[in-house]
């Protein structure tokens, strides 16, 4: 059956499951139970194991400086929102602008460099449909080589389990033949020094009568002397 041994502060386990028998026994599984039920009275309750902690205040967050910082952390998302949208806009000088040459050009720029840039898009669209399948595919080979590569890992690792195991196995059951060899060995010498001190004793007695019966006849030959 299975067991610990504490030794100096440190624990050993002294169990061999795959040589050790009697766990079908009447009454094993109850105990085993029981011991169960005795360990986990010492834990807290797992339904709800945060339940013995006070309530949070979240008040706390509702804080007018806290309230400020969200308000500032929103308004920046709407105006980097606002500048990705204005990018593509393109604006007409203002009424007072209109005889600007300099405001006219800088429209022209902006309008140039939003085509451009139209245009790059498009040509990254044509290459993408030219060119994404392929990339796609070898993308895919290479997330196929991964798993591969993953597959074989854990095949590898899932064999050095399970030759772990076997080993545990065989050294257990070499450990316990050796332990019962040990044990067979021990009931021989224990029975061994049983029969020896019952020959001891049975000697003593046989030595303790045959000095009774020598002093017995000294006695009677010292009457027969007198």
């Amino acid at each position: 059956m299975a067991g610990t041994a504490s030794v100096a502060g440190e624990v050993f386990v002294d169990a061999l499951p795959y040589f050790d028998q009697g766990y079908d026994a009447p009454g094993v599984r109850e105990a085993a139970a029981a011991l169960v039920e005795e360990e986990t009275r010492r834990y807290r309750p797992t339904k709800n194991y945060l339940s013995y902690l006070p309530t949070p205040d979240f008040s706390a967050f509702e804080h007018e400086k806290v309230k400020t910082a969200l308000v500032v952390v929103a308004l920046q998302d709407i105006c980097l929102l606002c500048k990705s949208f204005a990018q593509y806009e393109l604006p007409a000088p203002t009424s007072g602008q209109k005889n600007d040459i300099t405001a006219w050009q800088e429209c022209v720029n902006n309008s140039m460099a939003q085509l451009e840039h139209q245009a790059v898009r498009i040509e990254n669209l044509e290459l993408m449909s030219q060119y994404g399948t392929n990339a796609w595919k070898v993308y895919n080979d290479n997330l196929a080589f991964l798993i591969e590569m993953a597959q074989k890992e854990l095949h590898k690792f899932r064999k050095q389990i399970q030759d772990l195991n076997w080993q545990r196995k065989n050294d257990q059951l070499a450990a316990g033949a050796k332990l019962r060899e040990l044990e067979s060995n021990w009931v021989s010498l224990v029975s061994k020094n049983y029969e020896i001190e019952r020959a001891i004793v049975q000697l003593e007695n046989e030595v303790g009568q045959l000095r009774q019966q020598q002093g017995d006849e000294n006695k009677e030959n010292i009457c027969q002397d007198f």
